[in-house]
């Protein structure tokens, strides 16, 4: 257990919590709710909307958030991880937290803490967050599940709106081996009497969903079936759902799989709007405009185009591979991967390596890093260039001073990875341990 005083710094707090567990999903909610009984439930003061799937939980989350806070409400917004600071997990109108609000919060969450197993890192997070949503009186808490949904910490919640963006097979020393089982664990999060919006496309995953739905009495709405969104060629896209119909929306992020998320996004404003909720079309608008999800498909230089992608499991892989082969079609690409030891990192490089004509292989700071050398192994004949660097600044440092101003370097396979080239290309020092 760290030790803890009235009197620790910022950092000294963020140091206590990286030496925390990091999982405990087959732990059990006991120990987030014991902490929230003795913070006072804050949890009860506001609403809240709920995100579990395998990617697109966070484009979802911050369009919403977004949204809502156009509408007028005080939004606050939590997801994982971060990529530069800590205080990005939690937001509040769309801005980090300071650093005070993470000294109280922690120092908050301590006082109460009084069971038999301590906290891992992520219900210690996660009650933070709540404890501040309801100390910056939020009238709205969008809420992204860690991993998985069931046993997730943030399942203490009770939601207005459940959203599950898509299944797809991670994390199965914890979630399970199979399509099911996934789909399982991420549909522990439907709520009795509560409406879920769902992208899933498996059958044996939308069988099971609808299986949890139908026994918690949840009203279901389905992606292809329910509502609908197709994208324009004018870079617009119209959405078609259960009693709306929107044309000419735009949204700022990047990639042909953001129209498949805009329509969740949608739907959900739609069940808003079902319950007397004031969502306008304007605040539709102008929350898609604003939106801004650091680190995927993000564009942060042009000469050369540097292009961050977390890129961390197989589908988002995917994603990546098939926006870079349609929109950078013709332009040397060079890509910065990193990738960790938990995820499918042969058929991550098989399926990113054959758009690109290099490699640059490195090894982001934590500690679950898998080495250059096994990488190196990976990509022997599926790639014309292969070079390495030991470290993340350095392989962005090598990539982009080899490019040719056309050139293209996409740094991706972790949003670890991400994270520190991030840092290196804003001038940020990073001086705290990634979880």
């Amino acid at each position: 257990m760290p030790m803890t005083t009235n009197h620790m710094t910022y950092d000294e707090c963020l140091k206590a919590m990286y030496g925390l567990r990091r999982f405990g999903i087959k732990l059990g909610l006991d120990v987030i709710q014991q902490i929230l009984d003795g913070l006072g439930n804050p949890q009860n003061g506001y609403h809240c909307i709920h995100i579990a799937g395998t990617n697109g939980k966070g484009s979802v989350a911050s369009t919403l958030a977004a949204i809502l806070h156009q509408a007028g409400f005080i939004v606050g917004l939590y997801t994982s991880p971060h990529l530069i600071r800590f205080n990005e997990r939690i937001q509040i109108n769309g801005t980090m937290i300071s650093d005070d609000d993470v000294r109280e919060s922690y120092l908050a969450v301590n006082r109460v803490h009084h069971g038999d197993r301590y906290p891992t890192f992520f219900e210690y997070t996660t009650a933070m967050a709540l404890y501040l949503f309801g100390k910056h009186q939020v009238d709205w808490a969008v809420m992204e599940t860690g991993m998985g949904g069931r046993m997730d910490a943030t399942n203490v919640i009770t939601p207005i709106v459940s959203i599950i963006t898509n299944v797809s097979l991670e994390h199965q020393q914890y979630l399970g081996t199979t399509i099911s089982d996934i789909a399982w664990e991420k549909g522990g999060i439907i709520k009795k009497m509560t409406p879920v919006v769902i992208g899933v496309s498996q059958p044996s995953a939308i069988g099971v969903i609808e299986n949890i739905a139908e026994n918690q009495c949840a009203d279901l709405y389905r992606l292809g079936k329910d509502f609908f969104a197709t994208g324009n060629a004018d870079g617009t896209f119209s959405y078609s759902g259960m009693n709306h119909r929107w044309s000419n929306l735009k949204t700022r992020l990047i990639g042909d799989h953001q129209v498949s998320n805009a329509a969740l996004v949608l739907a959900a404003c739609e069940v808003l709007l079902g319950q007397k909720i004031p969502i306008t079309q304007d605040s539709l608008i102008q929350g898609f405009e604003n939106t801004r999800w650091p680190g995927r498909l993000e564009i942060v230089s042009q000469s050369p185009m540097v292009i961050l992608d977390g890129a961390h499991n197989l589908d988002a892989a995917m994603c990546l591979a098939a926006h870079l082969s349609k929109e950078l079609a013709g332009r040397r690409i060079t890509l910065v991967i990193g990738i960790l030891d938990d995820k499918p990192f042969k058929q991550i490089l098989d399926v990113l390596l054959p758009v690109c004509d290099r490699v640059i292989l490195t090894q982001p700071k934590i500690g679950r890093a898998l080495s250059t050398d096994r990488l190196v192994s990976a990509c022997q004949g599926k790639v014309r260039i292969i070079e390495t660097a030991p470290h993340v600044d350095q392989a962005v440092k090598q990539a982009i001073h080899t490019s040719a101003s056309t050139d293209v370097v996409c740094i991706a396979g972790s949003l670890y990875v991400v994270g520190e080239a991030k840092a290196f290309l804003e001038n940020i020092p990073m001086t705290e341990e990634h979880i």
